[in-house]
């Protein structure tokens, strides 16, 4: 057992303690829609967040990384093939909390819109906690935030909350309930990992014991597999040398176990030499020298050296995986101990995609210090990236497929009876709010004030407990110049300063065929609802600016 991962006693199981039935819901223009379920009981939450996680680094995602725990998960629920969050880190918060894309919440940048992209939400987007708490709900947070506010100000009682994001070993700012507590030490036994599941299962013993006869959502982001790169040596020891053959062999292996199993209709995309880090840190260069390679290349065209020191960064990335695998299979025995599995609804995604950013942050990075230590600071690169994210091309901040699709896996065995099935219905991180809402509450929210506008996402619950399908208009996409847009199986993707692309997802999701020069109508279409979308959402920003001091 890792000498960072303090050993816990876990409660004893309990009898199984019945549910009250929820109290009556209401929000203001909610239109009241009855939830196929198999219990009239409000459903525990648990919302898992990885953070950089690439589409396929798990083991039920086609990966070699060992996730028993998620992978369980899996098979008592089902997995989403075709789910996607908006590329990043806190605009997918913004937009898995709030329901809204986060361009209409002022969480990312709008072109022509005053404002950084990071801004304060509108009065008529409330976080999930709050729209829960009207259901007798109790929530607690643990782990990273990055959404505007704090978190015991947004509707959690319990929190928390990792402000250092640079540190896994040694934070320097964090703080449960609100209260700063003190730096960690060299001396402390601290992994953030660790730490995030050890408050996690604090609040929900302390739920168990103060607040039983109420329904819980427990949100815990983890802040891994995000660099730095740092994780502990008997974690690291345990892929030492699993990934000698390189990120070639690496992506053929999990392509094949993707077509298998998951029946991705895709080809394997091709390396694209010209793609490297989004953002360019000359201190990576001064720190790394000749080792570090800022391509997708192939790995035969690389030297010993550049072999050894790829191979050995993405052991580490596997191990901060493993890592969390371990410490979700911890939480989820003390739901499991507490009675509360049957009835409790988890759900695991990740932010974006894996990230292929170099840079040197945080401590800095000591070369004479043991690989994945609090000294060092390695990023996975584009070379891993993008075979974290096969089949797909790109990668974080990137909308095509690598930076904006995500393992999705939800566990409900009281209402998903299917375990281990697949759903191929298409989803986003807008659709968690009206998922979780109708799940608890029986109805389907729409805006909270008349001055909003409606709520854009889907409720995914007739996709989860019966298969169905779920219609919708579009999906939509802007990150960083990178422009996307979803209508059925058809996707139009641009990135920064490029041409639209045109594809086909039902045969070729890897968007290796561009159809654009063979369809230019459905392309003009597509590219028009995509400018109607912005430009809507631009008058709704621009309105709440002009009454807000901080939208100047």
């Amino acid at each position: 057992m890792s000498q960072f991962h303090a050993k816990f006693t876990h409660l004893s199981r309990m009898a199984l303690i019945p549910f009250i039935a929820c109290i009556a819901f209401f929000l203001q223009a909610c239109l009241a829609t009855p939830v196929q379920a198999a219990s009239n009981d409000c459903p525990n939450i648990v919302l898992i967040l990885a953070d950089d996680l690439g589409f396929s680094d798990l083991g039920c995602y086609g990966g070699e990384i060992d996730t028993p725990n998620l992978d369980r998960l899996a098979a008592r629920g089902v997995r989403f093939t075709q789910f996607y969050n908006t590329s990043r880190c806190w605009p997918t918060r913004a937009a898995m909390l709030t329901g809204y894309y986060a361009q209409q919440v002022r969480r990312d940048v709008l072109p022509g819109v005053k404002g950084r992209g990071q801004g304060d939400r509108p009065h008529w987007a409330p976080l999930l906690p709050e729209i829960l708490a009207s259901a007798g709900y109790r929530s607690h947070h643990s782990g990273k935030w990055h959404i505007d506010g704090e978190p015991i100000e947004s509707g959690f009682e319990r929190t928390y909350y990792l402000r250092d994001l640079g540190r896994l070993f040694r934070p320097r700012t964090h703080s449960i309930d609100g209260d700063a507590i003190a730096p960690v030490t060299s001396d402390d036994d601290y992994y953030a990992t660790s730490f995030i599941a050890d408050r996690t299962i604090e609040f929900l013993q302390d739920h168990q014991a103060k607040f039983a006869d109420q329904p819980f959502l427990s949100y815990v982001a983890f802040s891994v597999p995000h660099f730095p790169l740092q994780a502990s040596p008997a974690d690291i020891a345990k892929y030492k040398g699993r990934y000698d053959r390189g990120w070639d062999v690496m992506r053929e292996e999990r392509f094949a176990k993707l077509k298998r199993e998951l029946k991705i209709p895709a080809s394997l995309s091709p390396l694209e030499s010209d793609i490297g880090p989004p953002y360019h840190f000359d201190n990576v260069r001064e720190t790394f020298g000749d080792k570090e390679i800022e391509r997708e290349i192939a790995w035969d065209e690389l030297t010993t050296e550049q072999q050894e020191f790829q191979s050995m960064k993405m052991e580490i990335h596997a191990a901060m995986v493993d890592r969390m695998d371990h410490e979700i299979g911890r939480i989820l025995e003390q739901v499991d101990a507490m009675g509360a599995t049957d009835n409790t609804m988890v759900i695991f995604l990740s932010d974006n995609g894996a990230s292929a950013e170099l840079m040197v942050r945080g401590d800095g990075h000591d070369p004479q210090a043991a690989n994945g230590s609090a000294e060092t600071h390695l990023c996975l690169g584009p070379g891993f990236s993008r075979a974290a994210n096969t089949p797909f091309r790109r990668h974080k901040t990137w909308v095509h497929e690598g930076g904006s699709a995500t393992p999705l896996i939800v566990s409900w065995p009281a209402n998903i009876l299917d375990g281990g099935g697949l759903r191929d219905q298409v989803g986003h991180v807008i659709d968690l709010v009206p998922t979780i809402v109708e799940a608890a509450t029986g109805k389907a929210p729409q805006s909270v004030t008349d001055d909003a506008p409606p709520l854009p996402g889907k409720s995914l619950l007739p996709a989860m407990t019966g298969n169905q399908d779920i219609q919708r208009d579009y999906l939509w996409w802007l990150h960083d110049g990178h422009r996307a847009l979803r209508v059925g199986d058809f996707k139009i993707v641009s990135s920064e300063g490029h041409p639209w692309e045109l594809y086909d997802l039902s045969l070729d999701r890897s968007e290796c065929s561009d159809l654009a020069a063979d369809q230019p109508g459905r392309l003009a279409a597509m590219i028009e609802t995509w400018q109607r979308h912005a430009d809507e959402t631009a008058k709704v920003v621009s309105a709440i600016n002009s009454t807000s001091k901080s939208g100047k």
